[in-house]
């Protein structure tokens, strides 16, 4: 399974991503890494690690891995958690990226529990919604979801199960019309086969089987 954990710092990425993208597309992921940063603080992962490095692994893995070049796709990919976890709304991201970039931050956020409604609830909801979004919120999402994945040997054992269990169930069906994430997903389901529910006859399920078609359409037009 390959793993995108070289870009923790903006110093990390630049160099990778110049020698990737057009400077003009590097300047405006500068843009939104600060905005980033400046926005999610001090915010933790779950294994303590600054938040910034998540949102640079997602956009490592758009960048290094699945080949994305699309810079509104790239910048929603740095951006996707602000509003769901600070102060900012989708009219702010609007204002400072643009209406595709919100648009995208929209899909690829969980919305706040309405009264009587269980968080765990919305959350399901919402995962299973995500199959109707298009196709470049997906491939947002795809990444978000492989940078919090390819780390579950970090986490304490249940909830490494509870999101092994709920990445089978909900994202890796997003990962079937692209290639390049069917194969990362069936490698990692692979890797963390000891996570799953027994099976019949108490052996694990077989994990997803790699994509066999053509290769990745992430920078396909948006419409």
């Amino acid at each position: 399974m390959q793993l995108f954990t070289d870009w923790h710092t903006w110093q990390q990425a630049e160099p990778g991503l110049r020698a990737a993208l057009p400077a003009d597309t590097v300047a405006r992921l500068d843009d939104a890494v600060a905005y980033a940063a400046e926005h999610h603080g001090d915010q933790r992962r779950p294994t303590g690690a600054p938040y910034l490095q998540h949102l640079l692994e997602a956009l490592e893995v758009l960048v290094r891995g699945a080949g994305v070049t699309d810079p509104e796709i790239l910048c929603a990919a740095v951006l996707h958690d602000v509003v769901e976890d600070t102060d900012r709304t989708v009219d702010d991201v609007r204002a400072a990226f643009g209406p595709r970039v919100a648009a995208l931050v929209g899909w690829v956020t969980i919305p706040e529990p309405g009264p009587g409604q269980d968080k765990a609830g919305v959350k399901e909801d919402y995962l299973r919604g995500l199959r109707h979004a298009p196709w470049d919120a997906r491939l947002v999402k795809l990444a978000d979801r492989a940078s919090n994945a390819q780390t579950l040997d970090k986490l304490p054992e249940p909830r490494s199960r509870e999101y092994y269990a709920q990445t089978v169930e909900f994202i890796v069906p997003l990962a079937a019309e692209e290639p390049w994430f069917a194969d990362w997903y069936a490698d990692w389901a692979a890797a963390f086969a000891g996570l799953s529910a027994p099976g019949p006859g108490g052996s694990p399920p077989a994990p997803p089987k790699p994509s066999q078609e053509i290769p990745s359409q992430a920078n396909r037009p948006a419409g």
